[in-house]
């Protein structure tokens, strides 16, 4: 059993769903990035979804977008973000971590390579944002030769037809975009989810995490009630952002401060728990 699927059964187990924050890998250094890394689980993280800095993200609103303009300053490379997976990984074996990105990162490595290189770093699986089902076949079959997901997105504007087509060789889990329009910009319309949820859960059982416009805990709460797992990157990388002139110590501790408080809420809201 993959680590993402003895994840998600073991969260099925105790009636809980996922928290998944992002972090984008190299923000806003290196050595900083990996020190809230390899801390994330110890604050309730589930699942890591680990972005891969990128020049153009064109899915990612400002905060996301920042956070790899700093990365790629910072001199963040993929080797480099290979390397931290490596390092996380000779200490925590269960955690599953999840690159996103977009395909260029992954076209100019070859696909190939990349599903070799990913899978041999501790890579559990892949969202690659720009990538649609019909062309995904080039990085899904060597991605899965070597027992990594890629993981696909289903929308607001997914059709019934079109979500036959998505579920039909997916694996891992999928990742439902709460909001039209690019990371972090708007609110979750929690109504609009549980619908998609039910639609999702008609076709597949793959776990279906909710993402793109969970900021605080009460949004968190009240989506792990109707998803399996709650993903939050912008007001993650935001903490990043905000604390930047108050040095590296500060921004680790209010990044998992945040992550604390949400990972908490998500867990929690099962069990009729109000979020602190």
């Amino acid at each position: 059993m993959s680590r993402l699927s003895a994840k998600f059964a073991a969260l099925k187990k105790e009636g809980r769903a996922a928290f998944v924050p992002f972090i984008t890998a190299g923000d806003p250094d290196m050595e900083t990035s990996f020190a809230i890394l390899e801390k994330l689980p110890s604050c309730g993280a589930d699942i890591i979804e680990l972005g891969m800095p990128f020049t153009d993200p064109m899915a990612d609103g400002p905060a996301v977008q920042a956070s790899s303009v700093r990365a790629l300053k910072s001199g963040a490379t993929l080797a480099k973000v290979l390397k931290m997976v490596e390092k996380f990984r000779k200490a925590d074996k269960t955690t599953p971590i999840v690159l996103m990105g977009y395909y260029n990162t992954v076209h100019a490595h070859g696909t190939a390579r990349f599903a070799k290189d990913v899978a041999a770093a501790g890579v559990d699986g892949l969202i690659v944002v720009d990538l649609p089902i019909e062309e995904d076949e080039v990085l899904r079959v060597p991605a899965h030769a070597q027992g990594v997901d890629l993981i696909r997105f289903v929308t607001p504007t997914t059709d019934d037809a079109r979500l036959k087509r998505i579920v039909a060789d997916a694996s891992g889990y999928l990742y439902y975009v709460s909001v039209a329009g690019v990371t972090g910009t708007k609110s979750v319309p929690e109504d609009e989810v549980r619908a998609a949820m039910a639609r999702v859960r008609a076709v597949t059982d793959l776990p279906c995490t909710v993402g793109f416009g969970i900021r605080t805990q009460e949004q968190a709460a009240a989506i792990a009630l109707l998803a399996d797992g709650v993903v939050v990157g912008s007001a993650i990388v935001g903490q990043v952002a905000a604390n930047l002139n108050a040095g590296k110590d500060k921004v680790i501790a209010e990044v998992l401060d945040l992550t604390r408080a949400l990972a908490g809420s998500t867990h929690a809201a099962r069990h009729g728990k109000v979020p602190a």
